[in-house]
């Protein structure tokens, strides 16, 4: 939406506008049109978002929650998420693991063209963005990145065996020196997520350089940036004869609106074509005429995340300057078996039999969703254990802290990160109630992810996010984003 004072004209093109939906575990988004174009129609469509954040597409300068808009607009991924959750063909048009899991062949899709005239995707673009993604610490898998592909140096760490080799055009073989699991693999190169990743053009980069570059990027998606104002707008053009799809429209605009009323305002004045939407929005939607809602199931899930346990090292060999094992979330002992590390994990399964998830998915998200107590098993429940959840028992949760030292609560931050799913914030909120009900002392903190962001990955920040994530293709794409190396612990 413009700020006051900025003249615009809007016109809906569509006959039936789409609503987008990301709830915990449901999402609506898309059209259901089966025609493929091959040609622009005219016209806008204009996407109401909560936040998307400056405008930042180069590899080592974007972070979430830029990442997440840009990768299912402006640029493309290698691979995609297939129905059944397994990894299919994008930018890489296909591939092949040998059975010891060290050779990997990949086979790039040929003729796809760079935004801005850059010419033909090849090997080495796909290569020096990956360089570009371990370059900088804001990706989410940026370290894992360089150990798959050697990163800068292209050292391998030293790894015995492990190499890369451009073959042809199109053509890449890597030998990582260990064996590693494809889902690992997949996760840094899939769609949709804040672990998206995307190629660049190398020779955009090189002529304007790389700030320039990131506002006005050379990508390979079916639209390209125009223009751009912080906290305001993305403006992208449609790219003719897309290698993948033409878009329906000319252009497409994404506006920052915060505000859930101004939104469905949008929408209802016909301003929007498609937005965020919360769930207790549904009814005055419906309403509008010639409004459509769908759906799908397993599109997205939220969890916890609990800051400060930093041990070990950082990825340079160095200490964490933040470590806080003061908080009552975090063992001061490494010993499983110590005291410390028991009251740790007390502490924690408290404020988890604390929260009442049913009742956040009946009236937050309208039952649109299913419980979950363990983080990242969306998808693949036929696989979890059915003992892993956390019946809600407030009694009990005072209790257990009582038991770890804590008769009298104790302090803890909590902040929404906001990303762009339904009642995040609200569900948040919740949560906060509920640990004050046994007792603990609640700081709740409601400021952009893009602000919080920077101390989750310094590892500064010290408390707990209520954080949405996109679908997994395996379980252990959650685990891995926990560990010491990982940029986001």
């Amino acid at each position: 939406m413009p700020k006051s004072g900025t003249k615009r004209s809007y016109i809906r093109f569509w006959p039936q506008a789409l609503i987008r939906l990301f709830t915990v575990v449901l999402v609506a988004c898309g059209s259901s049109a089966t025609a493929i174009p091959t040609a622009i129609q005219s016209g806008t469509i204009n996407m109401g978002q909560k936040e998307t954040g400056i405008f930042e597409a180069y590899p080592s300068l974007s972070s979430s929650p830029r990442i997440q808009f840009t990768s299912s607009s402006v640029a493309e991924r290698l691979i995609t998420t297939n129905p059944d959750l397994s990894a299919g063909p994008m930018l890489a048009a296909s591939w092949s693991v040998s059975d010891d899991f060290l050779t990997w062949t990949w086979k790039f899709q040929e003729g796809v063209q760079f935004h801005k005239g850059y010419g033909e995707m090849t090997a080495e673009d796909v290569l020096y963005y990956y360089v570009q993604w371990n370059a900088g610490t804001l990706h989410a898998r940026s370290v894992i990145m360089g150990e798959y592909l050697g990163g800068e140096d292209g050292d391998f760490d030293g790894r015995e065996g492990a190499s890369v080799e451009i073959v042809d055009y199109h053509r890449v073989v890597v030998n990582t020196g260990l064996p590693w699991v494809p889902a690992q693999v997949f996760e840094f190169m899939r769609n949709g997520g804040g672990s998206s990743s995307w190629v660049v053009s190398k020779k955009q980069s090189e002529k304007i350089g790389i700030k320039a570059a990131s506002k006005d990027i050379a990508a390979t998606g079916p639209w390209q940036i125009e223009e751009n104002a912080s906290d305001e707008f993305w403006k992208m053009s449609a790219m003719e004869d897309h290698w993948r799809q033409t878009p329906y429209f000319a252009e497409l605009i994404y506006w920052s609106i915060p505000e859930e009323a101004a939104r469905v305002a949008g929408f209802q004045t016909g301003q929007l074509d498609s937005f965020d939407m919360a769930f207790d929005s549904l009814s005055t939607v419906e309403a509008v005429e010639g409004a459509q809602i769908s759906g799908w199931p397993n599109a997205g899930q939220a969890g916890l995340n609990f800051y400060e346990q930093t041990y070990g090292l950082d990825k340079d060999g160095n200490k964490y300057e933040f470590y806080d094992p003061s908080q009552s979330w975090v063992s001061s002992d490494l010993d499983l078996e110590s005291e410390a590390w028991a009251n740790a994990v007390m502490v924690r399964k408290a404020i988890n039999i604390a929260l009442d998830r049913q009742t956040i998915v009946d009236e937050l998200l309208s039952g649109f969703g299913a419980v979950q107590s363990v983080r990242d098993w969306m998808g693949h429940d036929e696989r979890a254990n059915p003992d892993w959840k956390y019946d809600f028992d407030p009694v009990l949760a005072k209790q257990m802290l009582a038991d770890a030292g804590y008769p009298n609560g104790f302090e803890i931050t909590l902040s929404p990160a906001i990303r762009g799913a339904p009642a995040e914030v609200e569900a948040c909120e919740t949560v906060a109630r509920h640990w004050d009900d046994i007792g603990t002392d609640v700081k709740f903190q409601n400021i952009p992810y893009a602000t919080i962001r920077p101390e989750l990955i310094t590892r500064k920040y010290q408390g707990v996010t209520c954080h949405t994530v996109g679908v997994r293709l395996s379980p252990i794409i959650g685990a891995s984003n926990y560990v010491t190396k990982s940029t986001f612990s």
